[in-house]
């Protein structure tokens, strides 16, 4: 059975005694929840792997707390610092050169010289950090492939009894995973929580996009990820048969669900995966074998929830 934690003192000590002790303790961040293991310890980082059914090709982000932190894991070159300075702590992912001596076990990077790092904003994350003192390897809390948590309720659905303990900070405020850039040159990993127009304008250039799903240097990349139990159908301008329709905006008549009424991008990035929940166990009362999904602007955090949602609907191994 899995620890429900509060987000308070205690919860927090006996969050980081339990990583400390090698155990696997998932978390909030401002993004999704997280499943924290100490970076440092092979058999903690197995632990992720085998709680989340993970490739062992896919490497991890590691979290931490401070600059500091994030300096003695991995190299920082000048565009990466006026980098982390405007958007740490926050949703940005940035993949960047291991520090020789950094210490992680090697399935964190999957085998890559590179490391990706990410300083979350979200007040618990941070004290859980800190009270820990050290990196948490921490992909989301969820089985590898499914839909992403946004709260503890999601995390306990799908990996209780396989990991030591949850705490428990509410829902998520953005709901979609971090942003993930490399850099050498910009290069967009993984659209996500910060949007990539405010990337663009930061750096004075457009990105770039990459990823590899045979061999990815980031989370995020696989075809198929995401994936609720039901087929999904993309840009949806109504219900089919055998479906349950998400919607969006105020055009979407008879639609069970909606991620925003009003059209409203950051309210549909932070409900899209309650959402894919929601719809699915709908379509599993209904007998429906299909959810239909209306489209969403390719824009601001519209890409990093269409990117989501195509892999979602791709064809899954």
């Amino acid at each position: 059975m899995t620890e429900r934690l509060n987000a308070d003192a205690t919860g927090l000590a006996r969050g980081a005694a339990l990583l400390a002790a090698g155990e696997l303790v998932a978390f909030p961040t401002e993004t999704v929840y997280g499943l924290g293991g100490d970076a440092r310890s092979d058999m903690a980082v197995a632990r992720i792997f085998e709680a989340k059914g993970r490739p062992r090709f896919n490497p991890l982000i590691v979290h931490v707390a401070t600059m500091e932190m994030a300096e003695q894991v991995a190299e920082f070159p000048k565009a990466a610092r006026d980098l982390a300075q405007a958007f740490w702590p926050g949703p940005l992912t940035l993949v960047l050169p291991l520090k020789p001596g950094a210490g992680f076990s090697d399935l964190v990077t999957a085998g890559h010289e590179t490391v990706a790092v990410r300083m979350p904003a979200h007040p618990v994350a941070r004290a859980l950090l800190t009270e820990f003192g050290g990196p948490l390897a921490a992909p989301s809390a969820n089985p590898s492939g499914k839909v992403s948590p946004t709260t503890a309720d999601h995390v306990i659905e799908g990996l209780d009894g396989r990991i030591a303990a949850v705490i428990d900070g509410g829902p998520c405020e953005v709901g979609v995973e971090s942003t993930i850039l490399s850099l050498g040159p910009p290069t967009l990993l993984r659209p996500g929580g910060l949007p990539i127009e405010a990337l663009e304008e930061a750096l004075g250039q457009k990105l770039a996009s990459g990823g590899d799903a045979q061999k990815p240097n980031a989370p995020g990349q696989l075809t198929s990820h995401y994936a609720p139990g039901a087929a999904v159908r993309l840009e949806a301008a109504t219900r089919e048969p055998g479906e349950i329709w998400i919607g969006f905006d105020g055009n979407c008549d008879g639609a069970e669900l909606s991620l925003s009424p009003n059209g409203d991008l950051v309210e549909a990035a932070a409900s899209l995966f309650g959402a894919l929940r929601a719809a699915d166990r709908l379509a599993r009362e209904a007998g429906a074998t299909r959810i239909a999904v209306a489209p969403i602007p390719e824009r601001g955090l519209g890409r990093a929830i269409n990117d989501r949602l195509r892999r979602a609907a791709a064809p899954r191994g």
